[in-house]
């Protein structure tokens, strides 16, 4: 019976089976052929954008709330009361509660920086919040199963955790810029705010999120619908797939240009895993594009010298590269 519950979970709920099977039903009636690289593309199309904008909607307004109710200062006198490495640990489970791209986590980085909080920590909460947030989980989850999206948060708060404490150990705290380390962060009146004040900053985070990642979203899944019906396959498995021992390397490094969150990728690692791509290529891919991606290491460039840039962009990816190949070995466990 639990099997059973799981089961339909994950398929009517996460997956939203029931919101594939609507929009296959209506583009027939339309007289559009699914099962055709057109059709199949136009119904790739329309039912992952519905879906992800549905399930980001959801998990924004939940998470944001939460949120409000820790601002930097209460962050860092929770935090301040574990040492070592439970720290780090602690860091880059918060950073899995924050709903935001590499770029958004920037300020909040700047943010617990500024508040005081030691640099490793505050690494450790910039490496995990745009990989692996809870949005992540729920749509990995969604479409990979329970067992990849698991593993994958564990080794991304793994990477998380083992960045920010190599970069605590470097003592590199004069490396960030003068004014984020001389500069007090005031809590707001965050604790005054009434449930409603809460609500409706939440759904204002909903709106603010959904205008930010809505045009990635709408190109990851253009990219995906192109990928899952018009590349043949073999040119997929030739480039990413087993014979290919540089597959990870070159996803990372195919994914370091891009600018997109988790919501926008995830559809074309869907599209490449189900073609062929080694599931270490898929998710090595999503870590680049989410931790490394060009605009948030400008962004970043602001805040930190080009010593602690570099060994950041480094660490991560290091750390993303090892996780592919680790993945690519434990594949035939999870699928």
């Amino acid at each position: 019976m639990l099997q059973g519950i799981w089961k339909f979970f994950h398929s009517e709920v996460l997956g939203m089976k029931w919101l594939s099977r609507l929009i296959g039903n209506a583009l027939r009636l339309a007289g559009i052929d699914t099962g055709g690289r057109l059709g199949g593309s136009i119904h790739f199309f329309i039912y992952d954008i519905i879906k992800i904008m549905m399930l980001l909607g959801v998990l924004i307004f939940v998470i944001s709330y939460i949120q409000s109710y820790f601002p930097p200062e209460r962050t860092k006198k929770i935090l301040g009361r574990f040492k070592g490495i439970w720290t780090n640990i602690l860091a880059a489970l918060l950073g899995t509660v924050t709903p935001f791209c590499s770029c958004s986590s920037i300020p909040l980085f700047i943010g617990f920086t500024s508040a005081g909080l030691p640099l490793g920590v505050t690494f450790s909460f910039l490496i995990s919040s745009p990989m692996v947030d809870l949005g992540s989980l729920v749509l990995i989850m969604s479409i990979f199963g329970w067992k990849i999206a698991v593993v994958y948060v564990i080794v991304g708060l793994v990477i998380a955790v083992a960045g920010g404490t190599v970069i605590e150990k470097m003592h590199l705290d004069n490396q960030v810029q003068e004014f984020i380390r001389n500069g007090k962060v005031a809590d707001t009146l965050q604790e005054k705010l009434t449930k409603r004040d809460r609500l409706k900053m939440s759904w204002e985070q909903v709106v603010f999120t959904a205008k930010k990642v809505a045009p990635y979203v709408v190109l990851g899944v253009l990219v995906g619908a192109v990928i899952h019906n018009w590349i043949p396959e073999n040119l997929i498995v030739k480039i990413l797939g087993t014979g290919n021992p540089f597959g990870v390397i070159i996803a990372v490094v195919c994914g370091i240009p891009m600018y997109a969150d988790i919501f926008g990728c995830i559809p074309i690692a869907e599209a490449l895993l189900a073609k062929g791509a080694r599931l270490g290529v898929v998710l090595s891919f999503m870590m680049g594009v989410t931790t490394l991606s060009l605009p948030s290491i400008i962004m970043l460039k602001k805040a930190v010298k080009p010593k602690l840039l570099g060994i950041f962009v480094v660490v991560c990816t290091v750390g993303i590269i090892i996780v592919g190949y680790f993945f690519n070995a434990i594949q035939y466990f999870l699928l």
